[in-house]
């Protein structure tokens, strides 16, 4: 099982006024919640809660913390088929 952040924050799309955001991602919602719990995002932030698209959109520090927790860097491109995937 593994949590992966994408480079969302590369692209406009990824600025939020002044701040970078990415995705965060995992195999699992168990993992996925566990992960926000240890880098500090409130659970109550998750996106599309329960679908193939669940998510959190989070900050460059908390996506810096999740990378040294272990989480795995990917392009929007490979999260994007990860989502597709799950759909199947």
């Amino acid at each position: 099982m593994t949590v992966y952040v994408d480079d969302m924050h590369l692209l406009p799309l990824g600025r939020f006024g002044r701040m970078k955001m990415c995705h965060m991602i995992a195999d699992s919602t168990d993992e996925l919640l566990a992960m926000a719990d240890r880098i500090g995002v409130s659970r109550r932030w998750i996106q599309k809660a329960g679908t193939a698209g669940e998510h959190f959109d989070i900050a460059m520090s908390k996506r810096a913390a999740a990378v040294a927790a272990g989480a795995v860097e990917i392009t929007m491109r490979e999260l994007a088929m990860k989502i597709r995937e799950r759909r199947r």
